[in-house]
């Protein structure tokens, strides 16, 4: 008997090639069936609002509570004992593990304790504190109340904090006593007070709390207009607060990212569009599922840790892990490794800054022999650009999918990837794989004409952009037009270049500002680094466009060595200006190259090209207020002074010899 499509077969796997083409041709649809994974108050009729072109909204006659979504509705489902939040500090030696009953009564008292201090839905809440379990409770006490959170990276600088409070016009910061570093311990109450200080808007309430490790505490400080208060005291008599009911197109948060002007531009993300988002992208991106465990190996202060360490694995019920640590130094290289180890990780995620930092530290993966990573079934990286080499490295030590994928702080989830839990795709070094449903990626040249396949260009996105990413900027939508829409007007101006090859997959090549005009041809640095990284001594480089009288720009280089790798330094610029010249062609006149200990990053791990080439051509720069390693700043001053080949003309001054850098111009 032929029982083919009977309806007791479980339905065929649609590929991804159909879940995009359909989310393509009826959006309106794909997007109102992907909302039936959230619950809401009242329930969409309609999705797309582009009444307000090119701004656009999502589900306007729709209300739901975020963290409801994240948290009760899992209680209530029967799921309390799943654990919903694991902490681990090896800073502080400390691991904890809460179940989502545990979580749930902790945010809700967390919620009445803003309450009890004036907070309401609308007002904003500046959280600025380290990567402990009270960051994701505050983040989730403040969706509670439908007030907007603004996480700030603890450690940030008074006049940064500042600037933050006033756009912002915070009623409410939470803080703790301090964060701990590997060899430091940092305190943030002198900080909050300087900021105070400094800020033009008034803050009514700090909260605190106290961390043994860290001295001070909220009653030895107290400031001009704010009511100190401890964390701890005030949530014991809190009383748990009720989820309040918002609107799908209400803002969940405001997200600082640097501006041009030297002014934050702060993200908005709403409610609606960014719940259904992050459901969808769990499942159908990461494969995660309710119970499964995620890591994301970042920080709560960045869109990384917004999106994947608290509102996308608690939104489908999955167990995420709030890392207090290094991927070096705490206390090795094989700390990450730990991790997933220990706490059974099925997918892990992180940038390639960390993963070359622990390639760095141990190049042949020694310390990862010592863990069982069977459980692991997928690493994801974004964050910058992936090194194919680095890539190669992680494909070889896990024998399981590297997956690269490239989004932003404005698009809040992926733009391009592998879609790991529709179909398993073929992965490609060097490429984030394809746009995902919602996505129209375009690449175009200078004045916005498509310049096909193979070639290099602006990657702009179609609009309207999917549910999920920024909405505006805050109390900014014509900087928001200006600033992303209005260059290649009907699409959102991504910053990046990069091109398509013959089978859709995108290569994703650098910031257009790191494109360089050598004679007349345009190149990009990103495909240089890619060429550089591929020598076994290099653990990680840069390249930059550096001022010259007569080609107008030409390419810079600066690498790190791996540990333990001795090349003379003469061999080794020759060997890369040769793989450049073999790869690239002459035309780079790529002949410049520093090795160097260090390469100044954000502390999210990006490489500060921008600082960098200011510092090369003698430009006023500033050092960003999310810098990591502030030495390697001079670092990079002192191995400009010592190599006169790499410096404009106009600003070379001869320097002492530091042993922190090697310049060597082949």
């Amino acid at each position: 008997m032929d029982v083919t499509g009977s309806p007791l077969d479980p339905p065929a796997a649609e590929t991804f090639e159909a879940v995009s083409a359909r989310a393509a041709d009826d959006p309106e649809g794909f997007w109102l069936d992907a909302a039936q994974a959230v619950d809401w108050d009242v329930y969409p009729t309609r999705a797309l609002d582009s009444s307000g072109a090119p701004l656009y909204r999502w589900f306007p006659d729709a209300r739901l509570n975020t963290s409801y979504n994240a948290l009760d509705r899992h209680v209530l489902a029967g799921r309390g004992d799943t654990t919903a939040l694991i902490y681990d500090s090896p800073v502080v030696a400390k691991s904890k593990r809460y179940s989502y009953s545990e979580l749930l009564d902790k945010v809700a008292r967390c919620a009445g304790m803003l309450a009890d201090a004036g907070v309401v839905a609308g007002d904003r809440v500046v959280i600025y504190l380290p990567m402990i379990p009270q960051a994701v409770v505050a983040m989730l006490a403040c969706a509670r109340l439908g007030a907007v959170h603004s996480v700030v990276f603890g450690g940030f600088a008074a006049k940064e904090l500042a600037a933050r409070l006033d756009d912002a016009g915070a009623k409410v910061i939470i803080t703790a006593s301090g964060g701990i570093e590997p060899s430091r311990v940092v305190e943030y109450l002198p900080t909050i007070v300087e900021a105070l200080a400094l800020s033009a808007h008034t803050v009514q309430t700090v909260i605190v709390k106290d961390r043994p490790e860290v001295p001070g505490a909220a009653r030895d400080y107290s400031t001009p207009g704010a009511v100190w208060i401890d964390w701890h005291e005030r949530m014991l008599g809190a009383e748990p607060h009720a989820p309040v009911s918002v609107a799908a197109t209400d803002p969940l948060y405001i997200l600082y990212t640097s501006g041009t002007t030297g002014s934050p531009k702060g993200v908005v993300r709403d409610n609606g569009g960014h719940a259904v988002a992050m459901t969808w992208s769990m499942k159908n991106v990461y494969d995660v599922h309710p119970g499964e465990v995620m890591w994301t190996a970042s920080d709560v202060g960045w869109v990384v840790g917004h999106s994947y360490i608290v509102y996308g694995p608690l939104l489908a019920g999955a167990t995420t892990v709030l890392y207090e640590g290094k991927p070096v130094g705490t206390p090795d290289a094989g700390a990450f490794w730990r991790v997933v180890s220990d706490y059974g990780v099925k997918t892990l995620f992180t940038s390639p800054t960390a993963l070359r930092a622990i390639r760095k530290a141990d190049p042949h993966a020694q310390l990862a022999k010592d863990y069982d990573l069977t459980c692991l079934d997928a690493l994801f990286l974004a964050g910058e650009r992936l090194d194919p080499d680095t890539w190669t490295w992680a494909t070889a030590l896990l024998s399981k999918p590297v997956i690269d994928h490239w989004w932003q702080t404005e698009t809040g989830w992926a733009i391009c990837a592998s879609p790991h839990g529709i179909e398993r795709l073929p992965l490609r070094a060097g490429s984030p794989s394809f746009p995902l449903p919602g996505y129209s990626v375009e690449i175009v040249d200078d004045a916005g004409v498509e310049v096909g396949m193979l070639k290099e260009g602006h990657i702009v996105i179609r609009l309207p952009l999917p549910p999920g990413t920024l909405t505006t900027l805050w109390q900014g939508d014509q900087r928001y037009i200006d600033g992303y829409l209005s260059t290649f007007p009907g699409h959102y101006l991504t910053g990046d270049s990069g091109y398509v090859d013959r089978e859709g997959y995108l290569y994703v090549m650098g910031r257009t500002d790191d494109i360089i005009n050598v004679a007349g041809h345009r190149l990009s640095t990103g495909s240089m680094e890619q060429v550089l990284a591929e020598h076994p001594a290099v653990a990680e480089c840069a390249v930059i466009g550096v001022h010259d009288p007569i080609k107008g720009q030409k390419p810079a280089g600066f690498v790190v060595l791996k540990s333990g790798f001795s090349i003379d330094d003469a061999v080794l610029a020759m060997e890369l200006v040769a793989m450049v010249r073999g790869q690239i062609g002459a035309v780079a006149a790529f002949k410049d190259v520093t090795v160097v200990t260090a390469l100044p990053k954000t502390r999210s791990g990006k490489i500060l090209r921008k600082t960098m080439r200011q510092i090369v051509n003698g430009e006023t720069y500033v050092v960003p207020p999310t810098i990591e390693n502030t030495e390697a700043i001079a670092i990079i001053v002192d191995s400009i002074q010592q190599n006169p080949a790499q410096q404009n003309p106009a600003q070379q001054n001869p320097a002492q010899q530091n042993p922190t850098r090697r310049s060597v111009t082949s």
